[in-house]
Parts: C-alpha cells; sequence; structure tokens
C-alpha cells in the first residue's frame, strides 16, 4: 500500500493541472506543470550529486 501512497503528490498534481485547463488558465497550468517538472528533476539530481562527492 505504501506505494500507492507515493503517486499522491503526483496525482495531486495531476488534478490541480487539470483543474486549472478545466477554468481555461492553461497559462497557469503549464506554469505550474513546469514548476513540478523542475522540482522533480532536482530532487532527482541533488542525491546524486551528493553522493558523487568524494568522501
Amino acid at each position: 500500500m505504501a506505494g500507492v501512497r507515493a503517486f499522491g503528490p503526483w496525482l495531486a498534481v495531476l488534478a490541480l493541472v487539470l483543474l486549472l485547463d478545466a477554468l481555461r488558465l492553461g497559462a497557469l497550468a503549464a506554469v505550474v506543470s513546469l514548476a513540478w517538472l523542475a522540482w522533480c528533476v532536482w530532487s532527482w539530481l541533488r542525491p546524486a550529486r551528493r553522493r558523487s562527492r568524494p568522501g
């Protein structure tokens, strides 16, 4: 059941983007999508960068 909980933030962002799009706020939906993508990439690269330091 923990795997389903991991999708919570993804589903919340998806619901928000769909809601904004339904309200004809496509530009804001695009900003939210790009911000979420940037956060995902940042959170994926940050541990890798920390791991690569000599220690």
